[in-house]
């Protein structure tokens, strides 16, 4: 099991995890739900206290990766098979990232 820390403009958003029975799980953080402020991780991962649930990486998430030769690229460089989604979003998505999410591995 992988997890990580999702961020949105710098503040923790919520856990995203990989599970090899489940598939992968993301639930928000307590603090940021409560805040009315705060902005959801995206249209398809609206704020709520449920927990989602999908068989794949999230549409949202794998939007973030890399494609054609930069992720080859990519993969090349940090010796990552290209099929391991999470292990590149790990890998790639803690800084810089176009838009305002960013994930960090959980250690």
């Amino acid at each position: 099991m992988r997890s990580a820390k999702v961020y949105v403009k710098g503040i923790e958003a919520g856990v995203l995890t990989e599970n090899d029975n489940r598939g992968y799980l993301f639930r928000y953080d307590s603090a940021y739900f409560a805040d009315s402020s705060k902005a959801d991780v995206s249209l398809t991962l609206p704020k709520t206290q449920k927990e989602f649930e999908s068989d794949y990486l999230f549409p949202f998430f794998f939007s973030i990766l890399s494609e054609g030769a930069n992720k080859a690229a990519q993969c090349r460089q940090l010796k990552i098979d290209e099929r391991d989604y999470f292990g590149l979003l790990l890998a790639t998505a803690g800084d810089d990232t176009v838009g305002a999410v960013t994930i960090k591995p959980i250690e």
